[in-house]
């Protein structure tokens, strides 16, 4: 059943990421594009405080780094504290500079507390499709 449950999110994350990434030419980009999947469990008391973290952090990086091209955050129905992002970078160089700017390290400083558990898996598109405008 949980395999299940992680092949249909991870289906309904890869739909995302079309949908908000749908004005980039990946299959261009391919070779150099930088895809992970960060796997976040947070403290259950401190949910609505990590999500509004999380989306100012998202929308710093979008608005601020030209190397930072989509996020998709999503949470588990039935289990909200478990938290799935697929980051989508230029390059794994732009992912390095990511992590050095001071939204992400303000970010990392207020939900030091609030993360339990973070797996964090390197992935690589198969394919990026979606339906013309």
């Amino acid at each position: 059943m949980k395999a299940k449950v992680r092949q249909h999110l991870g289906l309904f994350i890869l739909t995302l990421t079309i949908m908000t990434i749908d004005s980039i030419n990946l299959s261009a980009q391919g070779e150099t594009t930088y895809m992970r999947i960060a796997k976040i469990t947070v403290d259950s008391a401190k949910l609505d405080e990590y999500k509004a973290a999380l989306k100012e952090q998202m929308q710093s990086a979008l608005k601020l780094e030209k190397g930072v091209l989509a996020y998709s955050a999503v949470h588990e129905k039935k289990n909200p504290y478990k938290i799935t992002i697929l980051e989508t970078y230029a390059s794994t160089e732009a992912y390095q500079t990511h992590t050095q700017t001071e939204h992400f390290k303000k970010y990392k400083v207020i939900v030091v507390d609030m993360v339990k558990g973070l797996e964090l898996v390197d992935v690589v598109p198969i394919a990026i499709q979606s339906k013309p405008k």
